[in-house]
């Protein structure tokens, strides 16, 4: 187990604790992704919830249309035109999910010690007794004793909406079960998962497929959140899919850890994905109580020594309800931010809770908290050792960067990149102030039309922990050594002073490309 990120500054005055926070630009460094649904999908709404904070927006195809989607979409395009807050897109596929199929949307009360029937014959009504499932596969994975959770879309995990079965019996394509408690099941959609069983279904289905080539490719999506990813195989072929739709070839594939099946084969997924989602509404299920927490840890260090973006899901479920989180939720979402996550994934909270706008609102408050008692020192030396030397040209100056960032006490870092990946390379080293990553836009031809890059990698890295970015002037080169380059910078520099994160006499650590050489400056600025 990794020693704590916490940084505690003893003796501590308990009353320092009550104090105000001064107010930053940034609401937190820790990136949230929203998912847009029927509470969040005006562009009021949608308005309100990239003021409070909201940097990635997240669409959910387990439910709704791509007709609701769009119109969602082409909303958001509209806030952020309003707001001229940058977002990013990111497309959640559906994958082997379980589900009862409830056409007729009767409410269902199941009692304990009573029997269920689950039946792959979609055609029967859903009740007490039959439950109707989308998978004709079920009996032949399942045997007597293994147990099965049935609950709300998006699980709540409340007894009195969800319900744990045991399989008594297998009859044929029916499995028989016994009903571990009493619950009432309410709505269309219920989602079911069996603990720790194989489910022989593609991760990449046909629907998901046609959904991305439909949807995903016309709208140009940033991230692909790969639904239940169990081998690195998976991610792979969700790649060469999308690198065969031409606009996709440069989305990022965020895979989704959900079951025992993708943390035993963790270290190739990690490997081969873009960013991990830690998925912990399903994992909470498949593992005991008392392993979660030292997953969560274990995968959030991985990533960050990888150097590849940590999204955390699960944080504050009872705001789909309340205005305020649990004492135990926010200490979670402290938690996550002191174990390294890049990101807070909310889901229920903000897709059908009652205050999308306030939940964002006070996740963003808490990371903001937790980021200020967040020990970068050990964190900085940690992260240098794991990669070892010689270190890579790319890597010195990042953490050279980060360094001389920290020893200047300067305000802000600023690197000017084309690809994007020297600024993630310098938020690896999760320096205590912002990263403004200036991506230069390329130029490219596919031989019928001239096009810029640039828009891709600077939504990107709306995701990645305490970088934050800015699109230049496609005719000011990265590589420059005229005097372009430090026009560029001169933009970059006033961005900062309009926004706050810049003011008179601060230190600020520049990073780009002269040349074929890398160099880091310190530049101090005056009145």
């Amino acid at each position: 187990m990794h020693s704590t990120n916490l940084l505690l500054e003893e003796p501590i005055r308990m009353v320092s604790i009550l104090e105000p926070s001064k107010p930053n630009f940034f609401p937190a460094m820790t990136k949230i992704v929203g998912t847009l649904g029927p509470k969040s999908r005006s562009v009021e709404d949608i308005s309100a919830c990239l003021k409070a904070g909201m940097s990635v927006a997240r669409f959910d195809f387990s439910w709704g249309d791509a007709a609701y989607h769009q119109e969602t979409l082409d909303n958001l395009k509209l806030a952020i035109k309003a707001t001229k807050k940058l977002c990013a897109v990111m497309l959640d596929t559906v994958g082997p999910e379980l589900q009862v199929v409830n056409k007729s949307e009767v409410t269902i009360s199941l009692e304990e010690n009573e029997s269920v029937v689950l039946t792959p014959h979609q055609g029967q009504e859903a009740s007490s007794k039959v439950l109707p499932i989308n998978f004709s596969g079920l009996a032949k994975a399942l045997k007597p004793g293994d147990t099965i959770f049935v609950g709300q879309y998006l699980f709540t995990g409340s007894e009195t909406t969800s319900v744990w079965l045991e399989v008594s019996e297998v009859k044929g394509d029916d499995v028989v079960c016994v009903i571990k408690n009493s619950a009432t099941l309410a709505g269309s959609l219920f989602t079911l998962h069996c603990s720790q069983i194989h489910i022989d279904l593609p991760t990449l289905s046909d629907e998901d497929k046609d959904v991305i080539k439909k949807w995903g490719t016309p709208n140009k999506i940033d991230f692909l959140s790969l639904s239940y990813t169990r081998h690195a195989d998976d991610v792979r072929q969700a790649r060469e899919f999308l690198s065969k739709l031409g606009d996709l070839s440069q989305t990022l594939i965020f895979a989704k850890i959900e079951n025992v099946e993708g943390l035993n084969h963790f270290d190739e997924i990690l490997e081969e994905a873009d960013g991990i989602i830690l998925s912990r509404g399903n994992l909470g299920i498949d593992l005991p109580p008392e392993k979660v927490f030292l997953f969560q840890k274990s995968a959030l260090h991985k990533c960050n020594m990888a150097g590849k973006p940590a999204v955390v899901t699960r944080v504050v479920d009872s705001m789909t309800d309340n205005l305020r989180p649990t004492r135990a939720e926010a200490t979670d979402v402290a938690n996550a931010v002191l174990d390294g996550s890049d990101a807070i994934l909310l889901g229920a909270e903000t897709l059908r809770g009652l205050y999308p706008v306030e939940t964002i609102s006070t996740v963003g408050r808490i990371c903001a908290e937790a980021e200020k008692v967040f020990n970068q020192d050990l964190y900085f030396k940690r992260t240098v050792k794991y990669v070892g030397e010689p270190m890579s040209h790319l890597e010195s100056i990042a953490s050279s960067a980060v360094r001389a960032a920290i020893k200047v006490k300067a305000s802000v870092i600023i690197c000017f990149t084309s690809s994007g990946r020297a600024a993630r390379l310098i938020a690896k080293y999760r320096p205590t102030m912002p990263v403004l990553s200036v991506v230069i836009p390329r130029l490219k031809t596919n031989q019928l039309k001239w096009s810029f890059t640039g828009a891709f990698e600077a939504r990107q890295s709306l995701i990645v922990r305490g970088l934050f970015p800015m699109l230049a002037d496609p005719r000011h080169p990265a590589e420059s050594t005229s005097t372009t380059n430090e026009s560029v910078l001169k933009v970059a520099l006033d961005h900062g002073k309009a926004s706050g994160v810049i003011k008179s006499h601060d230190r600020v650590v520049v990073c780009q490309k002269v040349g074929d050489s890398s160099v880091v400056k310190i530049i101090e600025l005056d009145d």
